[in-house]
């Protein structure tokens, strides 16, 4: 073997163990990463229906807005983490949050038994009655619950007025229809074209859509059902970031930004005190 040739191997042998040190420094880089985002650098994702004003919608200029989306970019802000929030089929939300795609349901999501059984749940954080809806003017002579018989009743899919009607055969069965929207915005579109005789929906959310269309919606004081309350929902197992969320949930209540944060969205402060 020449001198040429001898070079040529060494600066071969040279490369090649630089390579491989490069790609083993590559690879430990790579699995530091992945082990950081597991734990508190990642971000939080939050599944929501982005059509629920005003705990969680889009605004005009298409932004995701709200009183939970407030709440839980303060909440990641407080854990030194990001959070993403990302539109999913409220009627399919436990399956979301079951597979991965979402870390939490945070959506004015109503505590039940029902969903105790697939979920954890942080404390409840506000209350939220199921309410009737009707046209101004047009209240089809609904005084109670029971005059909702015979009437073609909406409300949204998945939400907690369609899981006490399931609940309930013989208030269901009453009933002329029940209608079932993919969002609360367009059952109350549907009532005001006169396709519903009432809507059933979260008074909170109601009362939002009202005050944006006042002139042509009117709120009954009818409970349907059991008063619940909201809460945030985890997987079964994820006791951990149940825990770091609530530690800051209480902390923003105790230093009066859940209160706030309310006043912003409701005029006063209507979250729940320990």
């Amino acid at each position: 073997m020449n001198m040429k040739q001898i070079l040529a191997l060494g600066a071969t042998l040279v490369f090649a163990a630089a390579a491989f040190t490069g790609c083993g420094g590559q690879q430990q880089a790579t699995s530091s990463s992945a082990s950081s985002s597991s734990g508190a650098g990642k971000a939080i994702v939050v599944g929501l229906d982005d059509n629920y004003p005003p705990m969680g919608f889009k605004d005009d200029s298409g932004e995701i807005t709200g009183f939970d989306i407030d709440v839980a970019k303060e909440a990641a802000k407080r854990l030194g983490r990001d959070v993403e929030f990302k539109a999913i089929d409220w009627d399919s939300k436990e399956a979301e949050l079951k597979s991965g795609r979402v870390d939490v349901l945070w959506n004015g999501l109503d505590i039940t038994e029902k969903r105790k059984e697939n979920m954890l749940f942080s404390d409840p954080y506000m209350d939220n009655r199921q309410v009737v809806f009707v046209r101004k003017g047009d209240d089809k002579g609904i005084k109670t619950e029971a005059d909702l018989k015979g009437k073609v009743v909406g409300t949204q899919s998945g939400g907690t007025t369609e899981e006490y009607y399931d609940g309930n055969a013989e208030a269901k069965n009453g009933l002329k229809e029940l209608k079932k929207y993919q969002d609360y915005i367009s059952a109350f579109m549907d009532l005001e074209n006169g396709r519903v005789d009432a809507v059933v929906s979260d008074e909170i959310t109601g009362r939002y859509y009202m005050s944006k269309h006042g002139d042509k919606l009117a709120a009954l004081d009818i409970v349907v059902g059991p008063v619940s309350q909201f809460g945030i929902g985890f997987r079964k197992d994820d006791t951990a970031l149940k825990g770091e969320i609530q530690k800051v949930l209480d902390e923003m209540v105790k230093d009066g930004t859940m209160a706030k944060i309310s006043e912003k969205w409701f005029g006063k402060d209507i979250t729940l005190k320990k």
